[in-house]
């Protein structure tokens, strides 16, 4: 049972690589020429890393327009607890995705801290 799994997985790599190899090159040119707007030049390890490093340290400089971005909307959200009696259908499903999104950032932030 085990072997003939094996040899079907085999069949399958085999069959991938195949693709692979045939269109793989075409595909790797043509998303390229797509995207030359976005390409550094030159395309060098050394620019990957000050790219990097910008990126970083820019994400870094907007945190604390983000973070009063989330205090204002914290304070949005407990106004709406406030009035909770008058919360229409809307409100509510604003509400909710916005704990959605608390919870996407704690999750972010999880995965982040754990590198």
């Amino acid at each position: 049972m085990m072997a003939s799994k094996l040899v079907q997985l085999q069949g399958k790599a085999t069959q991938a690589s195949k693709v692979a190899a045939e269109y793989g090159s075409s595909y790797y040119k043509q998303l390229l020429e797509k995207n030359r707007h976005y390409i550094q030049e030159p395309p060098t390890v050394e620019r990957c890393n000050l790219l990097s490093k910008q990126l970083f340290y820019t994400r870094l400089a907007s945190i604390p327009e983000r973070y009063e971005s989330l205090w204002k909307e914290v304070d949005s959200a407990k106004q709406l607890w406030k009035n909770r009696q008058e919360l229409r259908v809307e409100d509510a499903g604003i509400a909710v995705l916005f704990g959605l999104e608390c919870f996407a950032w704690f999750c972010a932030d999880s995965l982040l801290s754990e590198r």
